[in-house]
């Protein structure tokens, strides 16, 4: 404890780390306030259909994403995701468009032109996405709750207010990048994710206490295996294969460069929480069919419609295994890695540059992200068990899924750029032994 408050002082004596810290807790709670801010025309006292159709299902985790203001109606109802939706688009063509190669290969004027093609994305994507949630408000409110006269009026500004909400919730997170500590995107998705989980937490405990709920100690059991999912998450997004690379011997005049040994750091989770985000979009495909009112499609509606149906389950397993094996393939590359390592008189020992070099990082990478793959799969399908076992169906998000694995991951690179604060300083790190390990990239996911 007495290590934990010196830590404490240390972050404050530092005026940059504090600064940047009070601009990120600033930017938070204009966020946090503004999801509380319902659509106007909307009366907040009927929102109870809304609220009742976020309690389970996949509305439950659309409304965890965004902190609640799904169900509240709020202004920014929509959050951060038309700018992930978007962001994602942009990454795939990214790997198919040759225009988009070019701007990732040219620094940074690339990047900001990236940056400014996303923006316009966001703004069509919501643009769509916000007459969808107004026609879904219309089918889950009291037509009472509906107090603007003019009903043209309220769908005129309820959509451009709901498309600036999403931009400005996308400009604060890039204030926070900007101003604050961290990746403000990454913390923006996370403290959404936060939000919920005391509300969940008390209905979880409420549930255990109450009757046939096995009491006290069935809580405090799912406390633990809930720990160990945490840690076993931690293991998976830390978890590296070090491969070695020697550095040829180099005198430059009356100085010796190069002779050392440093390693290459393959992760087995390079693919991080993308393979989950795109399984859980095809996901949403089955459930179309619930439209057509023939046997065959009904059926197949409704098997893929039960999150904790085996059907579902197993597709969705699948398809982050799938996943997960493809965007390792497109985000790591081995061939440009071999000629990296042989421009700077770098190899791997017992392996010939160049093609022999390629096909061992190959072979390496397909062999750490079969297992890194499978375990990825269970983290995923993990809330459908807790759910099996009697957990309260939001608080059973916190135990897999992209949730855990986006708190586990901006937790980490969010206190690693606060302990590189305190090494820079020549204060001790935030941990006795070790060092906290951050994500590599810095990516809004």
């Amino acid at each position: 404890m007495k290590k934990f408050f010196q830590t404490i002082k240390h972050i404050y004596n530092i005026e940059d780390l504090r600064n940047k810290l009070i601009a990120t807790f600033g930017l938070i709670l204009i966020y946090r306030f503004g999801a509380h801010v319902v659509i106007p025309g909307i009366d907040p006292t009927l929102l109870g259909g809304l609220k009742n159709q976020a309690d389970g299902g996949l509305v439950a985790m659309i409304n965890m994403f965004s902190g609640g203001a799904f169900a509240n109606a709020s202004i920014f109802a929509l959050g951060i995701m038309p700018y992930i939706s978007a962001s994602i688009v942009i990454q795939l063509m990214g790997m198919a468009v040759p225009y988009f190669q070019r701007l990732q290969r040219d620094g940074e004027s690339g990047r900001n032109k990236i940056n400014q093609i996303t923006r316009y994305l966001t703004i069509l994507i919501t643009g769509f996405q916000a007459p969808s949630y107004i026609v879904n408000l219309k089918y889950q409110l009291d037509p009472n709750a509906f107090i603007m006269q003019n009903e043209n009026l309220f769908w005129i500004s309820s959509i451009v207010i709901m498309v600036a909400g999403t931009m400005f919730v996308m400009w604060l997170g890039e204030r926070i990048t900007d101003k604050g500590i961290g990746n403000g995107i990454s913390i923006i998705i996370m403290i959404g994710i936060i939000a919920r989980m005391p509300q969940s937490l008390a209905a979880e405990i409420v549930s255990r206490v109450g009757a046939g709920g096995g009491g006290f100690i069935a809580f405090l059991v799912e406390m633990v295996i809930l720990f160990f999912v945490f840690v076993a998450t931690i293991a998976l997004v830390q978890a590296v294969r070090k491969i070695p690379v020697q550095y040829a011997k180099r005198i430059v005049g009356n100085k010796q460069y190069g002779g050392v040994r440093q390693y290459i750091p393959l992760k087995v989770n390079a693919a991080g929480v993308m393979p989950i985000i795109f399984a859980q979009a095809l996901m949403f495909i089955p459930m179309m069919f619930t439209s057509f009112d023939t046997e065959t499609t009904s059926a197949i509606g409704a098997a893929f419609s039960s999150i904790t149906g085996f059907w579902y389950n197993f597709t969705f397993g699948m398809l982050v295994v799938v996943f997960t094996y493809f965007y390792t393939a497109i985000t790591v590359n081995p061939t440009q890695m071999a000629e990296d390592m042989k421009k700077n008189g770098g190899f791997i020992p017992g392996v010939k540059p160049g093609r022999k070099t390629v096909e061992f990082l190959d072979t390496v990478m397909s062999r750490i992200t079969l297992p890194g793959s499978f375990f990825l799969a269970l983290v995923a399908i993990l809330p459908a068990f807790a759910m099996l076992a009697g957990v309260n169906n939001e608080f059973s998000y916190f135990f897999g899924g992209t949730s855990l694995l986006i708190l586990v991951g901006v937790v980490l690179d969010t206190l690693q750029h606060i302990e590189s604060h305190l090494l820079m300083r020549h204060y001790d790190g935030l941990m006795k032994s070790g060092r906290v390990k951050g994500r590599p990239s810095t990516s809004a996911i």
